[in-house]
Order: structure tokens, then C-alpha cells, then sequence
């Protein structure tokens, strides 16, 4: 049941609240320094008030599945049921996957966007939950897995911060081939002109071009020498 509660809490918000995602708009000199903080300070306190009016919630034990939950929760343990290199892999793994989506479609119609990123959430959760729990979020599993038992607090951050923050560098570098933020040379990607102008045109061009030269010179030939 423990499970089963996880994947419904992330569900919604990966896509809708995701702390990578602000820090890839940054990346993208498409937010500063400072809205960046302050979308991160203000996920954070979002995230950690909602866990604690959901425990709140809970122990007013409206059902029995909310007596159940308050005898498991004092005895939550980690949600890495793998190795611990293969955990920051399969985190770092689905957030390269959502991010690469997401990038794929953001000028996309919300209509076609939005189903095709609840797809590829529950696609990567239902895969990668039995082995991180699949949050590819670090605000959301620094409030609900970082106060478990079973892994220290390095690992946690191995595996939740580093892993995802590392898969969205790679879907960014891969999709555009730079990193605004940090270099703008493109080291993919060939930057190609978007404004051709046709060879027709560049010949009559250079052709118009000749004799206005030639009659420049004869000019300069005609004029009397002293």
C-alpha cells in the first residue's frame, strides 16, 4: 500500500512542479538567478507543507487505510532496492527520458503535450518503481523518502539529486547541443544559415556587378592627366 500511495503522489507532481525543470528554464537563459531561487525556495516549502497536512490528514484515520498508513510511516524504509550506482543510473536514466519529452514538446499544442507527458510519467514509473520508487524529482522525494531508513543521507543525494540533475544536463546537451548558461558553442550540431539566398540570384547579382566596374574604370581611364 506504501507503493501504491508513492506512485500516486507522483504522478501529478512531476509534471506539474518539478525542481529540474526551473533549473533547466535557467539553463536556457530563460529565467534569472534569482526567479530561479525563489521557484525552487517556494517548491520546497510547498512540497514539505503538503506532506505534513497529508500526515495530518492521516492521523485523523478517516479510513482504514489511513490507520494503516500511520502504523507504517514511523517505519518507512528507503526506496532504493538496488545497488547504489544502478539506482543514480535508473533516476538519472528517467529523468533524461522526461526531460527529452518535454523539451520535444513544449511548443507543442497542450492537447497532444499534455497526455503524451502523462504517458511517458506513468510509462517510467510503473518501470523504474520497483527500484528507486521513480521520483526524478528532488523536492518531492527529499520529503517523502529522505527521512527513511535504510540509506544515509549521501546516497539520497546521490541517487535523487545528482542522478536527475545529470539526466537533464544530458537530454538538454543532446536536444540542443549547448548549454546557453554555461557555453554557447554547439558541439553536436552544425549551425547552418536560415536565410539562403539562391544561386540564380547571387549570379545575376555578381554579373550586374562586373560591368558597373568596368564602366567605374573607364571612367577613371577617360579623365585627363596633368
Amino acid at each position: 500500500m506504501q507503493r501504491l500511495e508513492q506512485m500516486q503522489c507522483i504522478l501529478s507532481p512531476t509534471i506539474a512542479v518539478d525542481s529540474i525543470v526551473y533549473s533547466k528554464e535557467f539553463l536556457l537563459l530563460e529565467s534569472n538567478l534569482a526567479a530561479t531561487a525563489a521557484k525552487l525556495l517556494a517548491q520546497g516549502a510547498g512540497t514539505g507543507l503538503g506532506w505534513a497536512v497529508t500526515k495530518l490528514y492521516w492521523s485523523w484515520e478517516l479510513t482504514h487505510f489511513h490507520l494503516i498508513q500511520n502504523l507504517i510511516a514511523s517505519e518507512c524504509s528507503s526506496s532504493i532496492h538496488t545497488s547504489l550506482h544502478h539506482a543514480a543510473f535508473v533516476e538519472g536514466t528517467c529523468s533524461f527520458l522526461f526531460h527529452l519529452v518535454l523539451l520535444k514538446l513544449r511548443q507543442s499544442h497542450p492537447m497532444y503535450r499534455v497526455p503524451a507527458l502523462a504517458a511517458t510519467v506513468t510509462f517510467l514509473t510503473y518501470t523504474a518503481g520497483p527500484f528507486t520508487g521513480a521520483f526524478f524529482n528532488p523536492a518531492l522525494s527529499t520529503a517523502a523518502t529522505f527521512c527513511c531508513s535504510g540509506s544515509s543521507f549521501w546516497d539520497y543525494v546521490q541517487v535523487y539529486w545528482l542522478g536527475p540533475l545529470a539526466g537533464m544536463l544530458a537530454a538538454l546537451l543532446l536536444y540542443q547541443g549547448n548549454i546557453p548558461r554555461l557555453f554557447q558553442k554547439n558541439l553536436l550540431y552544425s549551425q547552418k544559415n536560415k536565410y539562403k539566398i539562391p544561386k540564380a540570384r547571387v549570379v545575376a547579382h555578381m554579373e550586374g556587378y562586373e560591368p558597373h566596374q568596368k564602366r567605374k574604370g573607364e571612367k577613371s581611364d577617360s579623365e585627363p592627366h596633368a
